[in-house]
C-alpha cells in the first residue's frame, strides 16, 4: 500500500535508506511476526509429522522473515515508481498488518496514481511466480519445499488482498484513479474508493461470522484476523475521506474568491504607512529598480510600527520565493497541495504574464475550505 500525504508520527527502527527514503520497522511488526510463528508452527507439524518442535519453530521464524521481506519488496515497488514519477516519499514502514510507503505529494494525474498503486501488487505477483517456480524444482517432501510453497501462497494472497477495490488498499487507489479519470475530479474518486473500503470491511466481518455460524475449525482465528483487518480497512478509508475533505478544493469555489487584492508600494515606504495602506490587502513591496523586495508581513510590520514607524517597510518584508508564487491558472487541487507543502503563510498569485493578481493567505484558504465543507 501507499498513503497520500498525512502528517502522522511514525516511531520505528531505521533499517536502511533506499534512494534517501528511510525504511522503518515499527514495533508492531514484532507482534505480527510472533503471531505468524505461533500460527505457522502447528501447520508445520501437520505437513511434516516427523518434524520436531524446534524445526517447526525455526521454519515458522524463517517464514515470518521471508514474509516481511516480501512485504518490503511490495512497498519498494510503490516507492520506486513514485520516485521515478518525481513524487518524493517521506518514509517506508513495516508494521503489524503489512507495510506503507508514504508519498509526500498527491499524484497530479490519475495515471500516476494508478501506476504507483499497481506497482506493489505487481511485485508480489512476480515474487509468487518465482517462489512457485522454485517449488517445482525443489523436492516436494521436505521442510524447504513447504517454506517455499507457503511464501508463494503468501505473496499471491498479499497481491489479491491489496487489489480489493477499497481504500486504503492498492485496489482502492486504482478505483480512485479510474473514477478520477472518468469524472475529472480526484475527490469523486476518493469518495467512490472510500465506499469500496467500507464494503471490503463489511465483507471481512461477514466472512468471519459465516465461520462462526458454520462452526468452522478456524472460526476464532478467522474472527480475530478479519476483525483486525476490517478495522484497519474501515479506519484507513475513513481517514482518507477526512483528509480529502480537509485538503480537497470544494466545488464552486474559485481562486478569485479566496485571494486578497494586491497593492504595490515602494519598499522604502514608512512601515506605519504601509500597515495603514494594507487595509486587508496583500502588499508587494517594490524597490526603486523595480525588483520586488517581498510581501509585507503584516504582523511583523505592526510590531515594527509600534517602535519605529518611519523605518522602511522592507524591514518587515517576507521574501518571495519560487515555491510561494502561484499561477492563477493552477487548479484548485494544485493550489491546495502547493500550500500544504510550503512553509509560508502567504503566497503571491500571478497571471500568465507574471503580473501580480492577488495574495493568498493560508488562513483564508483554510477558512474557505472549512466553510464549503461544513
Amino acid at each position: 500500500m501507499f498513503r497520500s500525504p498525512q502528517r502522522v508520527p511514525s516511531p520505528g527502527l531505521l533499517l536502511f535508506r533506499f534512494a534517501g527514503v528511510p525504511v522503518l520497522l515499527s514495533p508492531s511488526w514484532w507482534i505480527g511476526s510472533v503471531a505468524v510463528v505461533v500460527l505457522y508452527a502447528p501447520m508445520v507439524g501437520r505437513f511434516l509429522p516427523d518434524a520436531g518442535a524446534l524445526t517447526a519453530v525455526l521454519l515458522a521464524g524463517a517464514f515470518a522473515v521471508l514474509l516481511g521481506a516480501s512485504v518490503l519488496a511490495h512497498e519498494l515497488g510503490h516507492c520506486v515508481v513514485a520516485l521515478r514519477l518525481g513524487l518524493p516519499v517521506r518514509r517506508l514502514r513495516l508494521f503489524l498488518l503489512g507495510g506503507l510507503a508514504e508519498v509526500v505529494r498527491n499524484p497530479r494525474k490519475p495515471g500516476q496514481e494508478g501506476l504507483i498503486a499497481v506497482a506493489g501488487p505487481a511485485v508480489s505477483v512476480v515474487l509468487a511466480l518465482l517462489f512457485a517456480a522454485l517449488a517445482v524444482v525443489v523436492p516436494a517432501d521436505g521442510a524447504l519445499w513447504l517454506l517455499i510453497a507457503e511464501c508463494a501462497v503468501a505473496n499471491l494472497a498479499v497481491a489479491v488482498f491489496n487489489l480489493l477495490p477499497g481504500l486504503p488498499l492498492d485496489g482502492g487507489r486504482l478505483l480512485r484513479a479510474g473514477v478520477w479519470a472518468a469524472s475529472g475530479r480526484r475527490s469523486t474518486g476518493t469518495r467512490a474508493a472510500v465506499v469500496g473500503g467500507w464494503l471490503v470491511g463489511g465483507l471481512l466481518v461477514g466472512w468471519a461470522l459465516i465461520g462462526l455460524v458454520q462452526d468452522s475449525p478456524d472460526r476464532w482465528l478467522r474472527l480475530g484476523v478479519c476483525a483486525i483487518t476490517a478495522w484497519f480497512v474501515v479506519a484507513g478509508a475513513s481517514g482518507e475521506l477526512a483528509a480529502d475533505r480537509r485538503q480537497g478544493w470544494p466545488e464552486g469555489l474559485l481562486l478569485t474568491d479566496v485571494i486578497r487584492p494586491v497593492l504595490q508600494l515602494p519598499a522604502e515606504s514608512p512601515v506605519a504607512a504601509a500597515v495603514t495602506a494594507a487595509a486587508g490587502r496583500g502588499v508587494v513591496l517594490v524597490r526603486a529598480d523595480g525588483v520586488a523586495a517581498g510581501l509585507l508581513d503584516l504582523a511583523a510590520a505592526e510590531r515594527l510600527a509600534l517602535s519605529a514607524p518611519n523605518l522602511p517597510a522592507e524591514r518587515a518584508a517576507e521574501p518571495i520565493r519560487p515555491e510561494t508564487v502561484l499561477l492563477s491558472s493552477e487548479t484548485g487541487d494544485e493550489v491546495v497541495e502547493r500550500v500544504a507543502e510550503t512553509a509560508a503563510w502567504q503566497f503571491l498569485v500571478v497571471d500568465a504574464d507574471g503580473r501580480p493578481a492577488g495574495v493568498l493567505h493560508r488562513d483564508d484558504l483554510s477558512a474557505a475550505i472549512a466553510a464549503h465543507h461544513g
